[in-house]
């Protein structure tokens, strides 16, 4: 099981509500199941430790970060 990284209680609470309307779950809650924010898939294997590290950050599996940050379908 993954950890959130730190944030301020008020930008926890933005990013949560936030995510909760967009894509129908909470990033905190996320996160720590090892499911995607974005996609809702497991979130358990990445390419490498700093992939990990962005997981525990916004909860993007490897393939939502791929898309987002590399334009990968």
């Amino acid at each position: 099981m993954a950890t959130p990284s730190d944030k301020d209680l008020e930008i926890e609470n933005f990013l949560n509500s936030f995510t909760r309307g967009v894509f129908g779950r909470e990033r905190t809650q996320s996160i720590n199941d090892d499911v995607c924010t974005f996609c809702g898939e497991p979130a358990i294997e990445f390419e490498d430790a700093l992939s990990r590290k962005e997981f525990a950050i916004s909860g993007m599996c490897q393939k939502c970060q791929n898309k987002v940050f590399d334009g990968e379908e």
